[in-house]
């Protein structure tokens, strides 16, 4: 299992343009991700999911990634999360 912590810099937050590229990102790899916001902990390929936890700027999630190709996609999904949130 491979797990990051990124604390979200947006000023609108994990909103739902990037949301959804963040769910086609994780729905490209076999392993398992999940976000969790210390409140509510959703799985990265649905949107809607992502969507409901609300996330605002200054936010920090905990992501975890476990599977056979956990390396690969943790490496992207960090770089995603730089990138974009």
């Amino acid at each position: 299992m491979k797990s990051f912590t990124y604390t979200v810099q947006d000023e609108l937050g994990i909103h739902e343009r990037p949301a959804g590229l963040l769910a086609k990102t994780a729905g490209a790899y076999k392993s398992v991700v999940m976000i969790d916001n210390g409140t509510k902990k959703v799985d990265a390929k649905r949107l809607m999911a992502i969507m409901s936890m609300g996330v605002k700027k200054g936010t920090t999630v905990a992501v975890t990634v476990e599977g056979e190709d956990e390396d690969a996609a943790a490496s992207a999904i960090e770089e995603f999360f730089r990138t974009n949130f």
